[in-house]
């Protein structure tokens, strides 16, 4: 039928044009070399505090500084972090638990084989997100952190800090907080798997995956192995969490051959929860964060991401009139995709409301991220 024909073509398509920009970035996410991409800095003059001072200065500086933190009882958190990955999982990890916490709260993560302009990069960047009002309506929970790196960079640390939280914050977080107890971990990647089955299986949504366990098949004369799906599961609700989550899995598998773990299917119910417009936007800014420091460290270039919610909408989809890392292409492109394709007849077949159905592959019983290796995107 036409929903078949249309899941079946435009998610084939889909996943070319969601890579393409991607496809071509370095792949810097693996080793122990950092990049970053260049942002906007945030300084309010061009001044360099440290410039002309030598590295012994800068290194006793450094250590009266930790000495400072620890004298005020801040928790110095020494980490061995030497990649992308590491780093992210350990301040996004660290966040989501100063965060359970209603108090004031400090800790200090010291990362020595970490180069500063990285940690300058991640500082910046979360300072120039808390202006962004389109994504704060929908992250509240950030709004009480900020980041910064110890003495304006004089050594590796960075400095998280919360703030207390209202009384307003405390009354909207203890019912999400119940709300995590009432998920099963088994019922929701059960209900995943059988979404997987009907519809990327079924329908053949992806031509390279051919079963709920196994991707990646039908590219080994390129050089890709097929290997397993791993399926991993959080039921929090709170961003910071879901992005520890998130980076943790990018460890796993940087750490596991293609053949023991091909890809990841992530579990997220609480995020976004229900079909609200409300949830959707909630959903829209988590996975958003998500694509936001993949790409902020270049890690896209590795990494590919597919986006899935009860009540996908591409069409309300931030920006709505060109790529978004993780989600379907535009709308407004699906008809000139189909005729490069060359598909005009069916391009011209299909009414504005038989291109809305291409929603239906990316509504999936809960929110979740298919997390695949950048091998498998690119083809």
């Amino acid at each position: 039928d036409k929903l078949t024909m249309i899941v079946s073509i435009f998610a084939a398509v889909a996943g070319l044009v969601s890579f393409t920009a991607s496809a071509f970035a370095p792949s810097s996410i693996s080793g122990r070399l950092i990049h970053h991409a260049p942002i906007t800095s945030l300084r309010m003059s061009d001044e360099n505090p440290l410039e002309g001072m030598s590295d012994e200065r800068k290194s006793n500086l450094f250590q009266s500084l930790l000495r400072d933190l620890q004298i005020e009882g801040v928790p110095l958190l020494g980490c061995d972090a030497n990649q992308v990955s590491t780093l992210n999982a350990a301040i996004w990890t660290t966040m989501a638990e100063l965060g359970d916490n209603h108090d004031a709260q400090r800790a200090c993560l010291v990362l020595e084989e970490i180069p500063t302009s990285a940690l300058l990069a991640m500082a910046e960047d979360f300072t120039v997100l808390k202006t962004q009002e389109r994504l704060m309506s929908y992250l509240p929970e950030l709004r009480r952190f900020s980041i910064s790196v110890l003495g304006k960079g004089v050594g590796p640390a960075l400095l998280i800090e919360t703030d207390e939280r209202t009384d307003e914050e405390k009354t909207a977080t203890t019912p999400l907080k119940a709300v995590e107890s009432t998920f099963d971990e088994g019922k929701t990647v059960a209900a995943l798997k059988s979404f997987i089955g009907r519809v990327v299986v079924g329908l053949e949504a992806c031509p390279y995956t051919k079963s709920v366990d196994i991707s990646a098949v039908g590219l080994e004369q390129r050089g890709v192995t097929p290997g397993p799906v791993g399926y991993r599961y959080s039921p929090t609700t709170d961003a910071c969490m879901a992005m520890s989550m998130f980076w943790n899995c990018i460890c796993e598998m940087m750490s596991e051959p293609d053949a023991n773990l091909s890809s990841i299917m992530l579990s997220l119910p609480g995020i976004g929860m229900g079909d609200s417009p409300e949830a959707h936007n909630r959903f829209a800014a988590v996975v958003e964060l998500v694509g936001r420091y993949l790409c902020l460290f270049r890690g896209d270039g590795s990494f590919g991401l597919v986006h899935f919610h009860p009540s996908y909408d591409r069409s309300i989809i931030h920006p709505l009139q060109k790529p978004s890392y993780g989600h379907l292409p535009p709308v407004s492109w699906l008809r000139p995709i189909l005729k490069l394709g060359g598909q005009d007849e069916k391009s011209e077949q299909l009414s504005e409301e038989d291109l809305l159905l291409s929603n239906y592959q990316r509504r999936s019983p809960h929110t979740a991220i298919n997390i695949l290796r950048m091998t498998q995107g690119m083809h």
